[in-house]
């Protein structure tokens, strides 16, 4: 394997010509791609009419992964799956890494680097549980309101990509992290700061997103914490340019202050635009590479899922996104509705499989984090520049592909670039766009009246003055305590290992509260977290939308039924 990892390297684009530094008057504004009007170029499709590629990649196992990797003996091998977490390590350098020294003579295993998750929450399950692995940020969720659900991934997806990024099985020992027989994410030593913004239905709204991204700014060193990567599996159809779109902005305020934002390229499949916040340039845009089931990385395409931009904003690289297995949430939403996720010969049933460029942005988190840990002094544009000067080319000129596919421990072998390379020069956004430009095609239903979200209002109902709210940002004082935009949010302080969650107060955005209009009984019915997971959750009595974290990660077989997908919104987050 390793010659064909030096094979591909000799592949690489000049380092020179990668970043394209020179400010642009424009730059792909984010998919203006939605019911009414389809980005052009695109399919005649959106994120809620029926796509094809929707809620089609629960358990995508194309190449034949589970029985070719549980053929010999009936138990699922990791060595002889090409989606496991051991090969992707293996294959695209993070095993390399975790044999190399930091300054400090400490392994690179991404020690020290905190990667805040903005996603479905994360559950307790092995691979996540050791000590200081998992600290909980604020939950900024419709479900933040009762302590049964608080923080936790009724869904499974948030679950899913903290293994990626920094799962480590309590069993494995210092130094011996390459072992097959145990479950070790990208970054092990890595630590993950969970800040939940989406429902068990995968509903959020970009609001919710945008006041985690505050959250992560203004807490990235309080109380030991030390952020230093955003990972975004999550994606809007956006209507405006980057230049104007609030969530861009944010994304834009985080990468000044130090914090290297990972997010997702979309799965709608080529000839669609990125979608936001990946369409902002200064991110690092995400697509997924498909091994196509051989072992020969030389033959290596683009995922036929992965949004392959407009000629003004490409993905910045491919990452492992096909058919990856990562830790399952037992009870969840995808678990429940999706059993062909679950892998073929796993005697203790705690594996998921899924596809998607949500996936391959949480190897690329994980690899920033080791890359950080090496040298902790690194922007995020010299990130950046490392990641994709060092990228192995794929075969064939799509334009996917970016700069190519990740390489790890090329990136941690080459040269610091100096800033005056590094450096991005695009023109920074705005942020004075519209919140409801910022959704696209993404909102959520109030579950009282079935009012959707819409306009210049956050999800707690309060009016968005987006000039005021860029000031605040900027100047690092958005959130006070745990207020957000004028309302109460959250809780202001930091308890053991997690934010304390106070309930949200007077937050109506449709005349009724939420408590008042008892959102966590028609969405929960009274089902908590227990070793059985989320056990009855009724996806027909649902309170939220899902339109915010679009299901195009996951493959759904779905027993030939595509009922699923329409009945539950078809944007859910299985996403990116």
């Amino acid at each position: 394997m390793e010659s064909n990892r030096s094979k591909r390297r000799g592949w690489r684009l000049s380092a020179g010509l990668l970043l394209g530094s020179l400010a642009l008057t424009a730059v792909a504004g984010g998919s203006a791609r939605s019911v009414a009007s389809p980005e052009p170029g695109a399919t005649a499709t959106s994120a809620s009419d029926g796509s094809e590629l929707l809620g089609k990649r629960w358990g995508d196992d194309t190449t034949r992964e589970d029985e070719k990797a549980s053929k010999a003996t009936g138990l699922w091998d990791a060595k002889e799956d090409f989606g496991s977490l051991f090969t992707a390590t293996k294959w695209y350098g993070a095993q390399k890494a975790w044999t190399m020294d930091d300054a400090t003579k400490t392994k690179v295993t991404g020690r020290g680097v905190d990667v805040a998750l903005i996603d479905t929450g994360v559950a307790p399950v092995e691979g996540l549980t050791a000590p200081g692995k998992v600290v909980n940020g604020p939950d900024l969720s419709f479900e933040s309101q009762h302590a049964d659900t608080r923080y936790l991934d009724g869904y499974g997806h948030g679950t899913h990509m903290a293994g990626i990024i920094a799962g480590r099985d309590t069993a494995v020992l210092a130094g011996k992290e390459a072992d097959s027989k145990r479950f070790v994410g990208m970054a092990p030593g890595a630590r993950i700061v969970n800040v939940k913004v989406a429902t068990a239905d995968g509903g959020a709204d970009v609001s919710q997103i945008i006041a985690a991204i505050d959250w992560v700014v203004q807490h990235r060193n309080h109380d030991g914490l030390n952020i230093r990567v955003i990972n975004l599996s999550y994606g809007t159809h956006s209507t405006q340019p980057y230049l104007v779109d609030p969530l861009a902005y944010a994304v834009e305020n985080a990468w000044r202050k130090g914090i290297v934002v990972v997010a997702a390229a979309g799965n709608d499949g080529a000839g669609n635009a990125l979608t936001m916040p990946a369409a902002d340039p200064y991110a690092i845009a995400v697509g997924a590479v498909d091994h196509l089931g051989t072992a020969d990385l030389r033959d290596d395409v683009p995922g036929t899922f992965t949004n392959s931009g407009t000629p003004l904003r490409r993905p910045d690289l491919l990452a492992p996104g096909k058919s990856v297995v990562s830790l399952r949430t037992p009870g969840s939403y995808s678990d429940r509705t999706h059993p062909e996720g679950l892998v073929t010969g796993d005697a203790a049933q705690r594996l998921f499989r899924g596809s998607g460029t949500s996936q391959a942005t949480a190897m690329v988190s994980g690899a920033v984090a080791l890359l950080l840990q090496q040298r902790p002094d690194l922007t995020p544009d010299q990130v950046k520049y490392l990641l994709r000067s060092t990228a192995d080319s794929v075969a064939g000129t799509d334009p996917t592909q970016g700069s190519g596919v990740l390489d790890i421990d090329g990136a941690l072998e080459a040269r610091t670039p100096h800033a005056l390379i590094a450096t991005q020069r695009w023109l920074p956004a705005t942020g004075t766009g519209t919140l409801e430009g910022a959704r696209g095609d993404s909102h959520v239903v109030d579950p009282v009246d079935g009012t959707v979200l819409t306009g210049e209002v956050d999800a707690m109902g309060t009016p968005w003055d987006a000039r005021s709210w860029r000031e605040a940002t900027a100047a690092g004082r958005s959130w006070t305590g745990g207020t957000w935009n004028g309302r109460t949010w959250t809780g202001s302080d930091w308890s053991g290992s997690s934010w304390t969650a106070r309930s949200w107060r007077d937050a109506a955005w449709s005349g009724d509260s939420w408590t008042g209009g008892d959102w966590l009984a028609r969405s929960w019915r009274g089902d908590l977290w227990t070793s059985g997971g989320w056990s009855t959750l009724d996806i027909e009595a649902r309170s939220w939308s899902a339109r915010s974290w679009r299901a195009r990660s996951w493959r759904d077989v779905l027993s030939g039924s595509e009922e699923l997908p329409s009945l539950l919104g078809e944007d859910l987050m299985g996403a990116l």
